[in-house]
This record gives structure tokens, sequence and C-alpha cells, in this order.
């Protein structure tokens, strides 16, 4: 109904977020909501596996065997249906998460992906410039107070060389973009490039990384292994 009276006023962009993973959802059941969702003619949509947070009343039942949680086998069936159907659908799956047709990918989130740099203005504001990452006090108040004086309003983090390249490998392999081992050896130098060189190897033999020229994505098999893989490839 929410998406009937978007489209009615006007607005032809329209994205829609799932969670899938949940308690008792059968694949049968979330193809259905897929099903639902792709028939509504929306553009973009992000999918997110439920993730159990502490301290949460869900959390407190799963502990009580008051329900019970998905199996990991589960969640994987649901993430290989959606990927499977948005393609289907002509969605592009340029991001781990996210699905659009073609021309409606995330202007703002794709920023953050390719390490794009941001200004952040206001209060609890987050700015970026390649190097440092800065965010503004959360208070209205102080933050109006502050900004009038001379007194610092935001707090700012140096990032590191190795920093900086963890960062790029975690957002870049997550998109179809992927990363260049040109950009890496530029950015930062030729012993971080020998030592991505080596540890992706192991990756592209098992399928889970596919290479092209100078440039590295990831393979379908391969986004079930997102996190496992940029981890491997960070410098600790």
């Amino acid at each position: 109904q929410c998406v009937a009276l978007a489209k009615k006023q006007g607005f032809n962009n329209i994205t829609i977020d799932l969670i899938y993973g949940l308690p008792n959802q059968s694949n049968k059941k979330w193809g259905a909501n897929l099903t639902k969702m792709f028939n509504l003619g929306i553009q973009h949509c992000s999918a997110y596996a439920l993730t159990i947070e502490p301290k949460t009343a869900l959390k407190h039942l799963i502990d009580t065997k008051k329900i019970i949680p998905a199996k990991d086998e589960t969640t994987i069936e649901h993430f290989n249906t959606l990927v499977q159907m948005a393609a289907e659908n002509d969605f592009i799956h340029y991001e781990i998460s996210n699905f659009g047709k073609k021309g409606f990918f995330s202007n703002h989130n794709s920023g953050y992906w390719k390490n794009q740099h941001y200004l952040g203005i206001g209060p609890s504001a987050h700015s970026f410039n390649g190097t440092s990452r800065q965010w503004n006090i959360s208070s209205n108040k102080q933050y109006i107070e502050k900004i009038k004086t001379t007194d610092s309003y935001f707090e700012i983090e140096q990032l590191n060389n190795q920093q900086q390249y963890n960062e790029y490998i975690f957002t870049g392999l997550r998109t179809i973009w992927g990363v260049e081992l040109d950009y890496i050896e530029t950015q930062f130098g030729a012993d971080t490039q020998q030592y991505f060189e080596q540890q992706i190897q192991n990756w592209i033999n098992q399928e889970k990384v596919k290479q092209e020229n100078n440039h590295f994505t990831l393979t379908k098999k391969g986004k079930l292994y997102a996190d496992a893989i940029a981890s491997d490839l960070f410098i600790i």
C-alpha cells in the first residue's frame, strides 16, 4: 500500500528493505515475499541477514528456547533465492546486500563503497577525506554553541596506511566494481600490492574471487564468504 501511494504521487525511484534468515521463515515464505516485492514494480531493494544482537528481546527469547533461530544453511538458501529472483527480474546485484535496476543504484551508499570523500554537516554527522574520519558531537545544543566559538565540535581519527588499505578492501570487494591492483600499488605501496597478490591467490584457486587483468571481484560462490575473504586480505 505504501509503495502504491508513493507511485501514485509520482515517485519512480522506490527502494524496499528486507530481512531474511528469520526464525520459522521457510524458503517458500521468503520466495513468496520476494515475488510480492518484485511485482510492485520497484527499482531497488536492500536485503540483510538477521543479526541477533545481545541484550535484545529476540536474544532473550532464543536463550530461553522460546524461539529457534534459523540455521546457517537456511539463511544461505534465502540469499541464493534472492540472488536468483533478482536476476530474473533484471536487478543487478551491485553490492552484497543491494540490488538495483540499471540506472537506479544508490548514489549515497555507492560513495561509501567507492571510497569517495564526503562532508557531514550538523550534529552527529560524519565526514571522510580519504586519510581521516571525523564525527560531530551529537548534542544539538552543544553543537550550536560550539560552532559560534573556537571550541572543537567534532572528534577526529587519522587513518594510517594500513587502515586505509583495509577499508578499501572491505568495501570494494563487496561490490561489482571490486578492487584494482594498480590502485593498491599507487595508494598503499609496492609491499602492500605484493601482500595482496599473495593472499588473494588462494581465493582465486577456490573460485571465490575472479581476476580480470588487474581487477578482482567476488564470484557468485565468493559472495557467501565476503567477510572471511576480506579479513584474510587485511593487514593486521
